[in-house]
Order: C-alpha cells, then sequence, then structure tokens
C-alpha cells in the first residue's frame, strides 16, 4: 500500500498536518510530529487537547506531510492508546526523532508532567505527489 518513495519520505522528520473532524462536522486541523510504524503513523498529544475529543467522538483523519511542492496525504482511522506507559514512550520516542537520538531529561521533562494519548492511525488510503 505505501511505496518505498512514499515510506522514504515520511520516514525523514518533517512535520504532519493532522486534519480532525469536530462534533458539529467543522474540521481542526494540528501541527504534529509523527512516526511512520509499518504501515500506521504513530501521533501523541496531551490529554484535553480538542483533537482528542474530535477523534473520541470521529476518529477519522487526514493527514498532510510537505515539503515545498512535494507531498504526501493519508486517510485513515486513529485508535487512542490511554495507558501512561505506552504513550510516554511513544512521546520519548519522538522526542528522540525530532530532537536527535541523545535528546536529554531536559528535552523529555514537560511531557513527563502530562497525561498523553498516543494515535495510531491506519492508512488507508495515499496520495503523493512530486515523488
Amino acid at each position: 500500500m505505501i511505496s518505498e518513495a512514499v515510506r522514504c519520505f515520511l520516514d525523514e522528520p518533517r512535520f504532519a498536518v493532522l486534519a480532525t473532524v469536530g462534533a458539529d462536522g467543522t474540521p481542526q486541523q494540528t501541527v504534529m510530529w509523527y512516526e511512520l510504524r509499518g504501515n500506521t503513523i504513530m501521533m501523541n498529544t496531551a490529554e484535553g487537547r480538542v483533537k482528542a475529543s474530535n477523534l473520541r467522538h470521529d476518529p477519522r483523519v487526514s493527514i498532510c506531510v510537505e515539503d515545498g511542492y512535494r507531498y504526501v496525504t493519508l486517510t485513515g482511522r486513529a485508535e487512542l492508546i490511554d495507558d501512561q506507559e505506552i504513550a510516554q514512550a511513544d512521546i520519548a520516542a519522538l522526542v528522540r526523532r525530532y530532537h536527535g537520538p541523545d535528546a536529554g531529561e531536559d528535552a523529555l521533562s514537560q511531557y513527563r508532567q502530562q497525561k498523553r494519548i498516543t494515535l495510531l492511525i491506519s492508512i488507508d488510503r495515499v496520495v503523493a505527489f512530486g515523488l
């Protein structure tokens, strides 16, 4: 389902725009960190954010990752993982992905004080341009 070119593009630490659907049908977008895990996208957020509430109401998502005129859009459904051991390990993985493998306690300390939620997003559709 995911071509090697798309996989290579998504493996780079770019930012993603996650779109969710509010209870009133209004789209909501957030710039986020992500990690491609096999055929799933992992993201992580703090409890209480609008996107988490939206996803509990409607798990459908769209994600766009761009690099100038090259981009990948993904659609799928999110599963929310509230288990703090998993969610904290996942935010730590994202910190290392975006701040480097030697990211220390300073980079992680703010997240350890929060209740975190992991979003595991199935990839149902892929559209790529310029790859």
